[in-house]
């Protein structure tokens, strides 16, 4: 019986096959140390077990399994939030929406608010953990999410409200604030080809990419206090539609925030 021999560390990220922060990650994650030991000790020979569950991890990411699914995990706003496939992995662009909720929240003692379509949980956990006086929903069509989410939340001991819902169907009361990252992205559209890893339903609507955001905001002002706010994440092209349909469902005082790239991403308005 052949023996593999025993590989370095910066041998086995440099024929990993993929980019070396991902490969970096991955191994820190099979051996539990942290990256900058990988830095730090190039040359530390790697157990050969592990090494194959490097290798297979590798291997799953040449599919196009995203990385945070390989991991399980995927930071958000300083936290950790366990992820797998039935959820989408937390993007950066959705902290600037949670960033921009603290934003609009300020000076309202215990709001309430809710999270449409929570997936992993990571919008209405982080709102939760930040201000601790709200009363916080999360809500989703999907019982794997809200179980995730659900496990998110007390994983990182947030107190949060989980409803199974198809946006405002079975829902109840009033919020002021109704935050949302709908599906928004057109079936036909490019990117879905390299996001094929993901739950298409939390991508697309099937139809133009603007179902679920006219379904999200034509609901909002029925649900929201006066002076409430509802604020949606979407595409990078879908900004003046967005505007367009608040003032057109009784909402006012429109507005878009371009998030870290300088793409229109997020838009807001006050019932």
């Amino acid at each position: 019986m052949t023996v593999a021999p025993v590989q370095a560390v910066r041998d086995l990220i440099a024929a990993s096959g993929i980019a070396v922060p991902e490969a970096r990650a991955l191994l820190a994650h099979v051996l539990g140390v942290p990256r900058e030991a990988l830095i730090s000790q190039p040359s530390d020979p790697v157990p050969a077990a592990a090494a194959a569950q490097f290798r297979n991890l590798c291997q799953r990411r040449l599919q196009s399994q995203p990385v945070a699914y390989l991991l399980g995990e995927r930071e958000f706003f300083g936290r950790r939030f366990a992820v797998d496939a039935s959820v989408l992995v937390p993007r950066p662009e959705t902290e600037g929406l949670v960033e921009l909720a603290l934003e609009l929240l300020a000076g309202r003692p215990a709001p309430a608010l809710i999270d449409l379509g929570t997936g992993s949980g990571c919008i209405a956990v982080t709102l939760a953990l930040e201000r601790p006086d709200a009363r916080v929903w999360a809500s989703d069509i999907s019982h794997a999410a809200l179980e995730r989410a659900r496990g998110n939340a007390a994983a990182l001991g947030a107190r949060v409200n989980f409803v199974r819902a198809d946006w405002y169907s079975g829902l109840a009361g009033r919020f002021d604030l109704i935050a949302c990252n709908p599906p928004y992205i057109a079936p036909h559209d490019p990117h879905l080809a390299a996001l094929t890893a993901e739950p298409r339903i939390a991508l697309t609507d099937e139809r133009d990419g603007t179902a679920c955001l006219q379904a999200v905001i034509a609901g909002a002002a029925g649900r929201l206090y006066d002076g409430g706010v509802l604020l949606v994440e979407h595409g990078y092209d879908q900004a003046d539609a967005v505007r367009a349909l608040m003032q057109s469902h009784g909402l006012h005082a429109a507005q878009t925030r371009a998030d870290l790239a300088g793409l229109a991403r997020i838009s807001w308005a006050k019932a």
